[in-house]
């Protein structure tokens, strides 16, 4: 590669959380969020994000042992999946709110907690 060519990423393939209890967590993503399992191994599990996998592993060793970044999920209607979350007692960290108005829609989301307290969120772009 020349000097003056820079590399450029694109698109993500892969985004891992840390949790405890595989099977738990693996409950939760699943039936909870209703995220299609991908597989499951012994420390680890991955789920299909519309062509990103997401994986919820034990960490391999204490580098490893720290919380993820937030992961934003769309939804078309925050506010039913707000709700349908709540029914499965969802730990919300608050309730639906607009972040930005973007002219023709606006940008709402809500953050919540998985079992291994990883902030989480979720988002609707919603049209005016």
């Amino acid at each position: 590669m020349k000097k003056t060519e820079k590399r450029r990423l694109s698109d993500i393939g892969q985004i891992n959380l840390n949790v405890k209890d595989v099977q738990k967590a693996v409950t939760f993503y699943q039936e909870v969020l209703g995220l299609p399992l991908l597989f499951v191994m012994e420390s680890m599990a991955f789920f299909n994000c519309n062509g990103v996998r997401l994986m919820l592993s034990i960490p391999e060793n204490e580098s490893f042992d720290h919380r993820g970044s937030v992961i934003y999920f769309k939804t078309d209607d925050i506010h039913k999946t707000y709700e349908q979350f709540k029914e499965d007692d969802v730990s919300f960290i608050d309730e639906p709110h607009m972040i930005a108005n973007m002219g023709d829609h606006e940008l709402w989301m809500c953050f919540f907690k998985d079992l291994d307290d990883n902030t989480l969120a979720i988002m609707s772009e919603i049209s005016k």
